[in-house]
This record gives C-alpha cells, structure tokens and sequence, in this order.
C-alpha cells in the first residue's frame, strides 16, 4: 500500500513556509491505519521489546496498538504536569526555547528492552529526550519507530546512536 497516498499534506500550516504532513486522514481510513500498524509490528517483532513508549499525543495513536500487536505494554510520555504519579523530567532545546517531557518514575525496570513510537520524524528532538528518560530509568532502546520522516531536517542524525524505522519519506 502506498500510504504517502493516505496522508494529507497541507501547505503553509501552522505557518507559511511550512507544509504539514497530517496524518489524520491515514489513520480514519481503517485499511490504511491498519497496514501501518501491522507494518510497525511486522518490523518490532525481532527485537524483543518488554515495552512500547509513545510520546504525546500521536505516539499513543500509533504506540498503544502496536504494543497490543507485539502483545507487550504501552506507556504514554507527558507534557510536565500530566502524569499524575511521581515523574522523572527531561528538558531539551528547541529552536526558540526549551520543553520537557514526563514519564512516571515506575514505567520502566532496569534492563527493560524499549521501542519508542511516534508518527513523525522531523528534527530528532522528542524522541532523543524520549530515549533520555527510558534510559534514566535504566531501559534500553532497541529502536525507535515513525509513520513519517522528514528528511531534509535529519532527525535520524540527532537519532544517530539508535536503530531508527519510518514507513515514509518526504
């Protein structure tokens, strides 16, 4: 299937020079949606994940089924403030500031083998500070997984330490 026919591209939004890859029209198309899911599983069935992590908000449209294919659990990273247990934080540089990201301190066991799932791919940032907190916990990633990746703005550099899987690029 060729599901860069499946996804939307919307010009100039959320600002002009930008062209938005939206997702959104994959994932109401049940076929579609469904051959990316098993697509991403097909791919982490070899690595033996314990756990799938996803960050906010796409991460857990695309990470929770394919910890429910792979028959593993699924743990969601937060914005600061949205988790409502005791948190590790890792804060990381954007272009104009800085953000952070939150996971519970008990999502992850030492040793844990971890994939990260997200559906886009652009400059490498949440999923870096992603791997961070996995391995602050002491998890290990075995790969990190993308629906799309923009590759004019090399993620997969930042990512370079880590296997790194998209379905689709732009």
């Amino acid at each position: 299937m060729d599901l860069k026919q499946k996804i939307r591209v919307i010009e100039d939004f959320p600002k002009e020079g930008i062209s938005f890859k939206d997702i959104t029209t994959l994932l109401k198309d049940a076929e579609a949606y469904r051959y990316t899911v098993d697509s991403l599983v097909a791919y982490c069935r070899d690595k033996n994940a314990d756990i799938i992590v996803g960050p906010e908000a796409r991460g857990f449209v695309l990470g929770a089924p394919v910890a429910y294919g792979l028959g593993v659990g699924f743990v969601p990273v937060r914005k600061p403030g949205k988790l409502p247990a005791e948190t590790v934080r890792y804060e990381y540089e954007l272009e104009y500031g800085t953000d952070a990201l939150e996971l519970h301190k008990d999502a992850i066991k030492p040793g844990q083998r971890v994939i990260i799932a997200d559906d886009l791919l652009a400059t490498g940032g949440t999923s870096l500070a992603t791997a961070r907190l996995v391995e602050k916990l002491g998890g290990e990633v075995v790969g990190i997984i993308f629906v799309i990746e923009l590759t004019e703005l090399k993620g997969r550099e930042m990512l370079k330490d880590y296997e790194v899987k998209s379905l689709v690029s732009y």
